[in-house]
Order: structure tokens, then sequence, then C-alpha cells
């Protein structure tokens, strides 16, 4: 079993954590440079994330706003 930093999750869970967005939120996303959303990882032709650095982006979106 992987341990929690090195988790791997697929686009569909990506999604998720990040509110329900739609693949296309996520595909402008991943083209937006500006933004800084982590790279995902091809295993195939399948993309993957590191959990644990969606989580660490969430973090850091959530901390630049403004209260």
């Amino acid at each position: 079993m992987a341990l929690p930093e090195n988790r791997r999750i697929n686009s569909a869970a990506v999604r998720e954590l990040c509110g329900g967005i739609s693949d296309m939120s996520l595909w402008r996303w991943l083209n937006d440079d500006t933004l800084g959303f982590p790279r995902p990882i091809y295993i195939g032709k399948r993309r993957y994330w590191k959990e644990a650095d969606i989580i660490a982006w969430l973090e850091q979106q959530e901390a630049a706003t403004p209260a």
C-alpha cells in the first residue's frame, strides 16, 4: 500500500478533491501556467497525480485568497 504522500489518484479523484470540477476546468487549470497546478504523471495513456501535491496546491490557493 502506498504511503499517503505518495498515493496516486486519477483525474476523476482530482476533480472530486477540487470540489467536483468538470473535466474542462481541469484541462484549463493544467493549461494555465499562472495557476501552477500540479502536473500529472502518465502511466500508459492514463494521468495520475500525487494526492499530496493536489492537497498542497489547494491549501496554497486558500492561503492566497484574501479573507
